[in-house]
């Protein structure tokens, strides 16, 4: 695994906005532009380097799903989110089969090439960053290596899975929710998967979380035209709907609406996973030292939040120097400490290997860097290539055929 210099293209801004990454540049609040999409560099993997990734992807999920039943019939683990009551049992509910209702998740992992991945945490409930992941940085690729493989079957992955969910379930009409006030890199997220929706065959209604109402009578969930809302994404965490004015309604079990992230992966996206995992796998080689309440005696740690992201109140504390995080949602939240994990240095930037799973098996990687200890809001997607021939058309559909 190697980072290297890439001259970007003429015009590259207005290539990636029409590509749907409309976010690829932010502002300072000096008002100078702030790339995200970075395509100045590219990490370069080997087709090892992919299948070290891989297996440890296929192999954390695994064991998330295992840890999930263990958290969601442990009252302790739902009493530490602080969730209203009843909230255990409708998480557990949901967990009947976790690939048939689950759509995608991205695991973070620190690695520097050598060794084993290390698992940071997990973005199961409203991961972000898959525009860039599936669709930015294969065109790059297509431009500027053509002739190169890349690990991203997250398109197909997509498509195939809601085909799949289409013929298990019957369903033809999903709609696809997002707050009206959330980031322009939410809106973008489920513009996409409402494109792979479609290309399933599928009615993909887009819609505002505002936009979700309950009709008493019928006692179900319905949208603005009065229709059912029978199958919703929404990019939305769960543990922000049970807080909602609606959010008892979530609880009867009578609802008649299938979530998608559904209800269990609230405990899979929280920081709680992590001394679970710790617990129930010690020694994993993909896992780090975890636990709830304070360090047990390490001495290097990282300090979470259970429901933060985008580094919202991680606190560092490690050789290379300590970094505290705002606290803008998290401050009353209880807290997990995980051994610290230095991320690779390569001339001052430090990548997070986000590898996605969709439909319940691996399907690809975004690579984010920042200089900080902790990946923030700060960090940059840098695109990267495996050194390897593209894969035939044929080899691709028998990967994502596979049951």
């Amino acid at each position: 695994m190697d980072r290297v210099a890439s001259p970007p293209r003429d015009g590259w801004l207005r290539t990636v906005e029409e590509q749907g990454l409309t976010y690829a540049v932010d502002r300072a609040d000096d008002g100078t532009a702030v790339p995200y999409w970075d395509e100045s560099a590219c990490y370069e993997l080997t087709e090892a380097d992919v299948e070290v990734l891989e297996r440890a992807t296929g192999d954390l999920h695994r064991m998330t799903v295992a840890a999930v039943h263990r958290m969601a019939h442990d009252p302790t683990i739902i009493a530490r989110h602080g969730l209203p009551d009843g909230a255990g049992a409708w998480l557990a509910a949901s967990l009947g089969d976790p690939d048939a209702t689950s759509v995608y998740g991205r695991f973070d992992l620190a690695w520097d090439g050598d060794g084993p991945p290390k698992l940071l945490e997990y973005n199961a409930d409203t991961p972000a960053g898959l525009v860039e992941a599936a669709v930015t940085q294969w065109f790059w690729l297509e431009d500027l290596h053509p002739e190169s493989d890349q690990w991203n079957l997250l398109h197909e992955r997509l498509v195939e899975g809601w085909r799949r969910m289409r013929a298990r379930t019957g369903v033809d009409v999903v709609h696809f929710a997002v707050g009206q006030h959330e980031p322009t890199e939410d809106w973008a997220t489920v513009a996409y998967l409402r494109d792979t929706a479609q290309e399933a065959g599928l009615v993909a209604l887009g819609i505002t979380m505002e936009d979700v109402g309950w009709h008493h009578g019928r006692r179900r969930f319905v949208d603005v035209r009065g229709e059912p809302i029978t199958h919703c994404f929404k990019m939305y965490p769960t543990e922000w709907m049970l807080d909602s004015p609606f959010g008892g309604y979530l609880l009867g079990g009578a609802s008649g609406t299938q979530w998608i992230e559904p209800p269990w992966k609230l405990l899979a996206g929280s920081k709680a996973l992590l001394p679970v995992l710790w617990e129930m796998f010690p020694g994993h080689p993909n896992l780090l030292p975890a636990h709830f309440d304070h360090p047990h005696g390490l001495t290097a740690y990282a300090s979470k939040p259970l429901l933060g992201w985008e580094g919202d109140g991680v606190d560092v504390v490690g050789p290379d120097g300590q970094e505290r995080s705002p606290r803008l949602r998290t401050q009353h939240q209880q807290r997990v400490f995980q051994q610290y994990a230095p991320l690779a240095d390569l001339d001052g930037n430090r990548p997070v290997f986000g590898t996605w799973v969709v439909d319940g098996k691996p399907a690809g990687l975004g690579i984010r860097e920042s200089t900080n200890l902790v990946t923030n809001t700060g960090a940059r997607f840098v695109p990267h290539r495996m050194l390897a021939p593209r894969s035939a058309p044929d080899q691709v559909a028998a990967w994502v055929a596979e049951p």
